[in-house]
């Protein structure tokens, strides 16, 4: 297992994150107890140190399960991490009580990791707002020493992730991101990477295999990386593409079986970083993937000629993400946060965007086809 080094202590590069462990019978509340105890095993036995679990995973069985399965071990083998759920806003008065309830589910006296969980367009003034105390009680509780490292994930945009760092970052010792080489320009991965990197705030990885996504390349996506590296998995591109950035300290995987866990903890057995050319072809490829997006390029022209005043570029953003996703929560995440007459439902069809656009976009089909997507 590979180890970064963070602030004297040696973290294993691949954390187990529990947001997908085994279930029974489809029931995603349903957590195969025992299975998931043996892949803990398997981790802790093969150099995994890390662990992540969060209040709603598995309908707020992960911290239950992940709790007994590392209650086995002795508490100085482990570093355990869970977080304050933002997202639902009505959890924004209720940060004491939450947390008291956290470290009983998981069996412990204290989090090594906690984070502000979900930091987006949706809650970023919630989490901001003073009379909620959120940052105040977390500080707290660390200088308690009931947290160790205090830290956020992040799936707003670059906007919402600078909002945050303004105010809180000086706090903050580490961000999680939903990182890879399909997002390291689709959602601004770069751009938020560099944010971070520039206040030294090191990164923790989500989503690195994008839900699964980048496990699952086509023979024709695969061709040209087999021809760089013929006994690479499609897996284990993502993960070297990770491998390939200094900043980044913890990769979590999501695993869902034994197998997932045991291909993982393989690559993480070695450092194979990606070349200049292998980087270069990689984004390539991913950019070959996305070709299907629709090519906005934030001109603006559209939305001076909108009658309803719709932030036509960020819908169309949020409507490539839902559409190469299948679906996911991120847009509708985002959108929760956008007026009902700014929503692409109210959009009227006139056609006076389209008009103007040098892409030459069917603005109005896609707008319909978002509104009727999020109805799904």
């Amino acid at each position: 297992m590979i180890y970064k080094d963070f602030k004297g202590l040696k973290l294993s590069a691949l954390g187990m994150g529990c947001m997908r462990l085994p279930v029974m019978n489809g029931d995603d509340s349903v957590i195969d107890e025992p299975a998931a105890a043996a892949m803990v095993d398997y981790a802790m036995e093969h150099g995994v140190n890390y662990y992540d679990t969060a209040w709603g995973y598995h309908n707020g069985c992960s911290e239950l399960v992940l709790g007994r399965a590392l209650s086995r071990y002795p508490r100085d083998r482990f570093y355990l991490a869970d977080k304050f759920p933002g997202y639902d806003l009505s959890n924004m008065p209720k940060v004491a009580e939450i947390f008291e309830q956290q470290l009983k589910k998981c069996g412990v006296e204290y989090f090594d990791f906690y984070l502000f969980h979900n930091v987006c367009e949706m809650n970023i003034d919630a989490y901001l707002d003073p009379k909620y105390g959120i940052l105040d009680y977390l500080l707290e509780q660390k200088k308690n020493g009931r947290i160790k490292h205090l830290g956020f994930s992040c799936h707003g945009a670059v906007p919402v992730l600078k909002r945050f760092l303004d105010a809180y970052g000086e706090h903050m010792e580490f961000c999680q991101l939903q990182l890879n080489y399909i997002d390291w320009t689709f959602q601004d991965d770069a751009e938020k990477v560099k944010m971070l990197s520039e206040l030294g705030i090191p990164v923790w990885v989500m989503e690195p295999l994008r839900g699964g996504r980048l496990a699952r390349l086509s023979e024709k996506e695969l061709a040209p990386l087999r021809a760089m590296r013929p006994d690479e998995t499609a897996p284990g591109w993502a993960f070297r593409f990770l491998q390939s950035m200094p900043e980044v300290v913890v990769t979590l995987s999501g695993m869902s079986d034994m197998a997932q866990m045991q291909a993982n903890i393989a690559t993480f057995e070695d450092d194979k970083p990606l070349t200049d050319a292998e980087m270069e072809n990689l984004l390539r490829m991913a950019g070959d993937m996305l070709g299907h997006t629709l090519p906005c390029t934030a001109c603006h022209y559209c939305v001076s000629h909108c009658p309803q005043g719709l932030d036509i570029p960020g819908l169309l953003a949020l409507y490539n993400e839902h559409s190469f996703t299948g679906g996911g929560f991120i847009a509708p995440m985002a959108l929760a946060a956008v007026p009902a007459d700014k929503q692409p439902s109210a959009c009227i069809g006139c056609r006076s965007c389209e008009a103007v656009c040098p892409q030459q976009i069917k603005i109005s089909e896609a707008m319909a086809d978002f509104a009727e997507r999020l109805r799904a």
